[in-house]
């Protein structure tokens, strides 16, 4: 498909996708500029969420769609930002009145992150470059990862990650930004990965004891490894800074084809006074605006 064919199909996909939510094609959207002037867009207005769960969109899952397009669509679906974005990213959903929601910062691979001490200089690195950009951004969170066991104990590795996170918790406090450690499944996607369960995650933030320092609770890895999602984020969610979705299994829509209750998930956050983001990371097999429009509706508790 051509450059001009693609925008135009995206452009009739986001008209009829906001007709859709809305139920009316309204006045114009106001995107920030800079110093704080604001211009009027041409289009429908934002659909009017609940506010009660912080909706964001994972930029990954709809690289075929050019991000400054994504952030039109994101925020005439009601969605606060657009999470996973590169450092050179951090201010662009920012031109249509959103925010990145949570950054990567060179803070580690998935296979290759805190819990080993060689990867510390790296790391900590990475986050004194990016954080400081972050923080400019208003992008409130940034991720890590623990890394795979190859061999190493979870204890050791829960040790090795406990020191990488202190050398870094003065940089995120001092920025104001959040350093999320993600959960991740080891049974499916990511075989050896160390912080696969919620409570190895919840007893190595507990002890680096900053609240800059939390986790990234992924509930279709956490749907895989352990299941019993509303207790366990009831119980632990103060160590939680932000959720990722994703139907189980397959990681698609999240609809009748998967396991997980969305509504009753949501209202579980929700009632713990949660403030963060709740970011759609799945991967569409049908029109993907379509699908992320369905999921903001479903999750709009």
């Amino acid at each position: 498909m051509s450059v001009f064919n693609r925008r135009q199909a995206l452009r009739s996909a986001l008209r009829g996708g906001a007709a859709l939510a809305s139920g009316a094609m309204l006045g114009g959207l106001a995107s920030p500029l800079a110093g704080g002037q604001t211009t009027a867009q041409a289009g429908p207005r934002a659909v009017e969420r609940k506010g009660r769960i912080h909706q964001s969109v994972a930029r990954w899952c709809y690289k075929q769609i050019p991000l400054d397009d994504l952030c039109v669509a994101a925020a005439q679906m009601g969605l606060r930002g657009v999470d996973l974005l590169q450092p050179e990213e951090y201010e662009i959903p920012r031109r249509h009145g959103l925010i990145c929601t949570m950054g990567y910062a060179g803070a580690g691979d998935i296979g290759k992150a805190l819990n080993r001490v060689e990867n510390h200089d790296a790391i900590e690195a990475g986050l004194r470059k990016n954080v400081p950009l972050a923080a400019k951004a208003g992008v409130p969170n940034v991720i890590t990862f623990s890394g795979n066991r190859d061999g190493m104990s979870d204890e050791e590795g829960a040790r090795n990650t406990i020191a990488g996170l202190k050398r870094v918790r003065s940089l995120m406090e001092d920025h104001g930004v959040t350093l999320c450690v993600e959960l991740l499944n080891s049974k499916v996607n990511h075989k050896g990965y160390m912080c696969d369960h919620t409570a190895w995650g919840v007893r190595v933030v507990e002890e680096v004891g900053s609240p800059r320092i939390k986790l990234l609770y992924d509930i279709y890895h956490m749907q895989i490894m352990e299941g019993d999602l509303i207790a366990t984020i009831q119980a632990n969610h103060q160590w939680i800074g932000h959720f990722h979705t994703g139907g189980v299994p397959g990681r698609h829509e999240l609809d009748d084809t998967q396991e997980v209750n969305w509504v009753g998930v949501m209202r579980g956050i929700a009632s713990t006074g949660f403030t963060g983001f709740v970011a759609h990371e799945f991967e569409p097999t049908r029109d993907p605006l379509t699908s992320l429009r369905q999921a903001v509706d479903l999750c709009d508790v």
